[in-house]
């Protein structure tokens, strides 16, 4: 067998490329780097990531991340060298240049654990290591020799995951009132006997109980709108009396949050109310939309040849997770969410239910599936914790009727209003209307792949029942008038085909015309107009668009009353399995028709009176200058208005709650944007203050000398302040352009100094990777966008600087001028500012011990939106000499006697670089 110290190493980063072999290491050249890399299979820890370093992006090699996703699947690791190191138990390396050694180190533990008679993941191993060998994967001659074969032939996966059983319907919870004590007795309980004592959480709770007592009138949900700082310890204190609400009704609360950050944090905390995790399973269910979850037929397809070359290999990787998966989440689940990076996402969507193609019984796995067991184990679960858009989507349409949320807990919900906003609009785009045609037409000319259209999904349908099959086939010769594939090609080159791409084209050039007017066409970004005054062409357009759409709607609309036929005629062949795939096509056949009906309400507004609920715009989508879709959107001025008709009204009792609630606003602005003044009775409200010392442990510092637009200064600035602070530094940019700038100019800098510096549209890692990867190392830095501003936790001292580039002013799209219009102009303005300031200075402190400095790089700071910090912080004005002495100063302070110590080091030898 192959000794892996004889295997070469290699390691690069902005600091450096260290290559180890024949026992030596040394540092070499990106040139040297990428010619042994070639040359030999290279031991490497993430090869994109390592390929971007090189400058040489199509880099391979033995990857340990892949190593370690075949030996250790659905187990967590941060993917560094330290977090390799701490997970196997290994030296960390001191310095850069030991990570070769390491990698070595590593893959020898890493293959002794496949001939260890304690692997708990030894089941399958043995046959996925022979697949992936045929497939040439690169670690498979390492793995093949060491995994032992077994003495019986093992089971497929699909035969090794277990199946959910039918169980009749929960009964409606009963009616009660919980008892104040017993829910601060229950408090007691999750935060245990020896906690600090915090007045704040336990008024949190007992106000809350508010939102569990039975509902007095129709329409009008016990609501409470809660406010509370950071530090509250407000998870703990609604978890109080909505698990002992479902214990004593006998009843599911649903806790929506707005981030994954925040759904896994609540699994987490759920082991407080059941320690047993079969238990806590059980009780606790996590649910998310569809296209989350891993598709069993989609992957059964890709392991028999549906993928090949890479792809290939990562399908059977995915396998390997599969049978060893919690609930087989895909995104924000325990698949390594590094895993499709590996492979360029090459093939990890096609892995999931993104198109609403399900089968539902007429699946061979459908009683093994994820989504149903999901589905199922939260009709009687205690508590389900969700996301806002699958709340809603489940109150407005979900299968699952009778599973609609009557209590509901909207955490992160000063969200809410985005959530409405993204879930209740509508776009006729090309993306859209081609995605259709695949539905119901299926594969055309040479495709390939699982795609099914309705007359495959509904076969038998078809040869039962006359009429059916008439309106399938009617179906899909009315979607052929939809955009077919290389629409925008054709659209571009003037040869639209159809009465939709017509209708597109006319779009297209009505948007050019009108950027055109204002110098926007050559920006090389989105643009968009307003669906205003439109002539001659586009109204005519949208007339025949309108016509073939309607032609499409009537035979999904017969075919939708056959089926329900079917199911009250029942025949012979009409078993349960049947019956389940039906209702599931009669589901899917209602959202599709509900999404014509709102792209025909949009088309006769052109030509037509605008409607004052409605914002109508026309955009043309481009990244750098390249064009990749074209549509009509529609939005409601006021999103909280659906939100409240389906979401609100028809729920017994509903908690919205966040630390920054009022948004930077009063109790207006909170209930405008939850959807309560839409209710016929206002919500109550609680309001409780952090418990954080910020006038001692914080400091908001506006730096006054550096000068909008100039990249070079804003680098050094970023650059100078992350050396002050020793790294730990959370950037943050309105502007992914000047956030690749940045980054480019400073990573090496700070590479040398031995902070590590990551990003995010730029390092090849999905944000939570990279946040995971900020999390675990003190002295490294993370820029990000929007993404990060709200959705970050890192308590403690991986994070003592959050730095934002200028003000987060809002951006002058044609949403946003209707809503300002609507909602007071500047003053509408200055609440999101205020409310993102407050949302981007919450990720700062998080502990009571916690210290920290948040830079503002923008002498333009107006002094009215200083409100949106916490009263007592202390505010200065300053220059960046001044800025860098303060921060310094800062983390020096927040940090033990070691690494203050060593953060002096790296200070002074920056100093050093920065001289010569």
């Amino acid at each position: 067998m192959i000794d892996p110290a004889a295997l070469p190493s290699l390691h690069a980063s902005h600091g450096g490329i260290w290559l180890r072999e024949g026992g030596r290491t040394q540092a070499i050249a990106k040139g040297m780097a990428i010619a042994r890399a070639a040359e030999t299979p290279t031991l490497l820890l993430n090869a994109p990531l390592t390929g971007q370093r090189l400058g040489y992006p199509e880099l391979n090699g033995l990857d340990l991340l892949e190593l370690w996703a075949f030996v250790h699947p659905a187990r967590f690791l941060v993917p560094t060298p330290k977090g390799l190191a701490e997970a196997l138990g290994l030296e960390r390396p001191a310095t850069e240049a030991d990570i070769p050694q390491l990698l070595q180190n590593a893959t020898a533990a890493l293959l002794a654990t496949l001939e260890s008679p304690t692997w708990l993941e030894r089941e399958g191993g043995w046959t996925s290591a022979q697949s992936l060998h045929r497939l040439r994967w690169p670690w498979a001659p390492l793995i093949a020799p060491r995994v032992a074969r077994p003495a019986e032939a093992e089971r497929w996966l699909f035969s090794r995951l277990p199946e959910w059983e039918e169980t009749p319907p929960r009964p409606a919870p009963r009616t009660i009132s919980l008892d104040e004590q017993a829910v601060l007795d229950q408090l007691t309980h999750l935060t245990g006997s020896g906690a600090e004592a915090r007045p704040g959480q336990r008024a949190y709770a007992a106000a809350a109980v508010e939102s569990f007592r039975p509902r007095k009138h129709r329409d009008q949900p016990n609501m409470l709108l809660a406010e509370a700082g950071t530090g509250i310890g407000k998870t703990l204190g609604y978890l109080a009396p909505a698990s002992l609400w479902a214990s004593q009704a006998q009843g599911t609360v649903w806790i929506s949050t707005y981030t994954k950050a925040l759904q896994r944090q609540l699994d987490r905390e759920s082991l407080r109310l059941f320690p047993d995790p079969a238990t806590a399973a059980r009780r606790v269910v996590v649910r998310k939309g569809r296209e989350n979850y891993l598709c069993l037929l989609n992957l059964e397809d890709a392991l028999q040849g549906g993928f090949a070359g890479r792809a290939a290999i990562l399908a059977q990787l995915v396998a390997r997770w599969a049978a060893f998966s919690k609930d087989g989440d895909m995104i924000g689940g325990d698949l390594p969410g590094w895993l499709p990076t590996l492979f360029r996402r090459n093939g990890s969507t096609a892995l999931t239910d993104r198109r609403g193609e399900c089968i539902y019984a007429g699946c061979p796995h459908y009683r093994k599936c994820f989504i149903e067991r999901s589905a199922r184990a939260s009709a009687d679960a205690d508590i389900v914790i969700a996301n806002h858009a699958l709340v809603m989507i489940n109150a407005a349409r979900g299968r699952e009727t009778g599973q609609r949320p009557q209590r509901i807990i909207f955490d992160e919900g000063h969200h809410l209003f985005d959530a409405a906003d993204s879930t209740f609009s509508v776009a006729l785009s090309g993306q859209e209307a081609i995605e259709l045609r695949r539905w119901v037409m299926g594969p055309e000319g040479n495709a390939r792949g699982r795609r099914r259209g309705l007359a495959a999904r509904l076969s038998d349908l078809a040869s039962y029942d006359d009429e059916g099959g008439e309106a399938i086939r009617a179906a899909a010769d009315a979607a052929r008038a939809l955009p077919a594939d290389e629409w925008l090609k054709r659209i571009v080159a003037g040869e639209p085909f159809g009465p939709v791409e017509q209708l597109l084209a006319a779009v297209r050039g009505t948007v050019y015309a009108r950027a055109a007017d204002v110098g926007e066409a050559d920006a090389g970004y989105g643009l968009e107009t307003e669906l205003a005054e439109p002539d001659g062409p586009l109204v005519e357009a949208a007339h025949e668009a309108a016509l073939a759409l309607d032609g499409l709607l009537r035979p999904l609309t017969r075919l939708a009353k056959r089926l329900e036929a079917v199911i009250e005629d029942a025949p012979d062949w009409l078993d349960g399995a049947a019956r389940a795939r039906i209702e599931g096509a009669i589901a899917s056949l209602g959202w599709r028709r509900d999404l014509i009906a709102a792209w025909l309400a949009l088309l006769a507004r052109i030509g037509g009176p605008a409607d004052g609920d409605f914002v109508d715009w026309m955009t043309v989508d481009r990244i750098e200058g390249r064009e990749f879709d074209i549509g009509i959107h529609r939005h409601w001025l006021d999103p909280t208005r659906p939100l409240a008709e389906t979401v609100l009204k028809p729920a017994q009792g509903v908690l919205v709650t966040s630390a920054t609630l009022k948004g930077g606003g009063d109790w207006d602005n909170a209930e405008s944007r939850s959807g309560a003044t839409h209710l016929p009775q206002r919500a109550q409200q609680f309001e409780a203050h952090s418990p954080f010392d910020y006038a001692a442990r914080a400091e908001v510092l506006i730096v006054t000398d550096i000068k909008r637009g100039d990249i070079a200064a804003l680098s050094g600035a970023y650059g100078r302040l992350i050396e002050a602070a020793g790294g730990g530094t959370l950037g943050l940019f309105t502007a992914i352009r000047r956030l690749r700038a940045v980054h480019a100019r400073i990573a090496d800098r700070l590479a040398r100094a031995g902070l590590p510096l990551y990003a995010q549209h730029v390092d090849p890692m999905d944000t939570g990777t990279l946040i995971d990867i900020f999390r675990d190392d003190p002295r490294a830095s993370l820029l990000g966008t929007d993404a990060l501003r709200d959705g970050v936790d890192v308590p403690g001292h991986s994070l003592r600087l959050v730095v934002m580039e200028g003000v987060p002013w809002s951006k002058p799209t044609v949403l946003h001028a209707a809503r300002r219009l609507a909602g007071g102009g500047a003053a509408y303005d200055d609440r999101l500012i205020r409310a993102r300031l407050a949302q981007a200075f919450g990720r700062l402190i998080r502990r009571a011990e916690d210290r920290g400095s948040f830079v503002i790089l923008s002498a333009a700071m107006p002094s009215r939106l200083l409100s949106a910090f916490p009263p007592g912080t202390p505010i200065r004005r300053v220059t960046l000499d001044e800025a860098i002495i303060a921060v310094s100063a800062y983390s020096l302070a927040g940090l033990g006697d070691g690494m203050a110590l060593g953060l002096q080091g790296i200070q002074s030898g920056t100093h050093d670089l920065e001289r010569k």
